[in-house]
């Protein structure tokens, strides 16, 4: 994506980036972080009810035991990238992956909920500081020709966490290994993430930091997170309470404070300032295209998980597991799509791939809607299944050449605000998505049943992921090397 102003165009293009020797393992530790954040925040779910049982605690109090991670991480992603920026990647990198193993020991240990929502938060405050630092590691270490294929990894690794996290948590709790019953979900994250550490040791090349400051903009972090709060708290709770008036309100007193921190960063920017977000990200048209592209497609992903498993396990009484098992096959589809985007198409025909993995995830969604409307709420995985696969290529086309073409454009001072403001735009949209399209679903099947509900919600997530096939027209055409970036 274009952010280069004309006069930095112009500019004496940075040196090519020199193929890193252990790039293939600095590239699985970045995955393997990205296995434990995506694992975390989908695993507790089939898991809330053995730990009330255990535990104890409200109903509340168990939803803060979701809550807790994805709002640390939420409100953190920036900042996290910024320090990426000041201090070092893999300073960041390691430091949060140690973080994150450390409090993935005390949530196992908790003896009281209270203890595990503060444990959660710390988790999802130490991935924020992990996740962001990826993106520009890779780019750090690729040469140009084997940047895309590197991103292309990462649909095959986010496809298979995110849907596999009901399934492996329902296996982990039910299996009670050596008696641990729910707390075996957080001691598997020990030696994945002592592993994933020591591989970042390794393999990630040192670095001081690239941005010219070395202070954080701590006004800018207490603004943000300010705003960030009062818009993602009231979407992780609203469906859960109701929406009641104070959502609202909440969401709608983050507007004119993130307009606010607009305001800080180009007047921090103006002085000479490091900003928390660099302002000159947003100059071109193509990186506020990309962050909507990303918000919307992960609405659209979410959005769609959500109804089949509402419509399977309210609708048709199936099991957490049998209904994790039943997206095994989405899983192979999007590990086809990706690999297929990632090693071969993207660098060919760029963002026409997002394009035709819309089309294709749409015709998926639609064939999963005409198939719940044939079979009903006695359907099966086998009922299910060509349309599972189908969307799930869909999905890994479109993800293959995403991030690469939401970074085209963006300087390596930039990756830090740029990584970071593109993955707190993919945690948001998917609060977006489970809060408006899980809210409809709900509604609707109260009134019209699940298979009905069903229906109109995913056809409300073809809608969605036509607007992002349309949204992407506005990316570049194609990937532009490094050495004009």
């Amino acid at each position: 994506m274009s952010t280069a102003t004309p006069d930095s165009v112009r500019a004496d293009p940075p040196p090519a980036v020199v193929a890193h020797p252990l790039r293939k393992l600095a590239l699985a530790a970045i995955l393997l972080a990205e296995i434990m954040d995506l694992l975390d925040t989908t695993i507790i779910n089939v898991a809330a009810p053995t730990i009330r049982n255990a535990l104890g605690g409200g109903t509340s109090q168990i939803q803060w035991v979701s809550a807790a991670y994805t709002l640390a991480f939420a409100m953190l992603l920036i900042t996290g990238a910024r320090l990426g920026d000041l201090v070092g990647r893999k300073r960041m990198f390691l430091l949060g992956t140690v973080g994150f193993t450390v409090c993935s020991a005390l949530c196992a240990a908790a003896t009281g909920a209270g203890m595990l929502i503060g444990a959660r938060a710390c988790q999802g405050a130490f991935a924020a500081l992990v996740i962001p630092q990826g993106l520009g590691i890779i780019r750090a270490v690729f040469p140009a020709e084997e940047v895309g294929k590197a991103f292309g990894a990462f649909g095959p690794v986010l496809g298979l966490s995110s849907v596999a996290g009901p399934t492996l948590g329902g296996l982990l709790v039910g299996s009670d290994l050596w008696g641990t019953g729910w707390r075996m979900i957080f001691l598997i994250n020990l030696p994945v993430g002592l592993g994933c550490a020591l591989l970042g040791l390794r393999a990630i090349p040192a670095d001081h930091g690239t941005a010219g400051a070395r202070r954080l903009d701590l006004p800018g972090v207490a603004v943000l997170s300010t705003a960030m709060v009062l818009l993602v708290y009231p979407l992780i709770q609203g469906r859960e309470l109701g929406w009641p008036s104070w959502t609202f309100a909440s969401m709608g007193l983050s507007l004119p404070i993130f307009a606010g921190f607009a305001l800080l960063q180009r007047r921090q920017a103006a002085t000479g300032r490091a900003p928390l977000v660099d302002p000159a990200l947003f100059r071109g048209g193509g990186f506020r295209y990309a962050i909507i592209v990303v918000a919307l497609f992960n609405a659209a992903i979410t959005g769609l998980i959500l109804t089949l498993t509402l419509t399977l396990q309210l609708g048709a009484h199936w099991t957490a597991l049998h209904a994790g098992l039943t997206f095994i096959p989405m899983s192979l589809g999007i590990v086809v799509g990706a690999v297929a985007a990632g090693a071969v198409l993207g660098a060919r025909f760029g963002r026409r791939v997002i394009h035709s993995g819309a089309v294709i995830m749409a015709v998926g969604t639609l064939v999963l809607w005409a198939s719940l409307a044939h079979w009903g709420l006695p359907v099966t995985t086998w009922d299910l299944l060509p349309a599972l696969v189908v969307t799930g290529v869909g999905m890994g086309l479109m993800m293959g050449p995403m991030f690469e073409l939401a970074l085209t454009g963006v300087t390596a001072e930039q990756s830090g605000s740029a990584a970071g403001v593109l993955n707190a735009l993919q945690e948001l949209g998917g609060s977006i998505g489970v809060a408006t399209l899980g809210t409809a679903f709900l509604s609707w099947a109260s009134h019209h049943g699940s298979v009905t509900a069903a229906g109109w919600t995913l056809a409300a997530v073809v809608a969605v992921i036509t607007l992002v096939g349309l949204t992407t027209f506005a990316l570049p055409r194609m990937p532009r090397p490094a050495e004009s970036r």
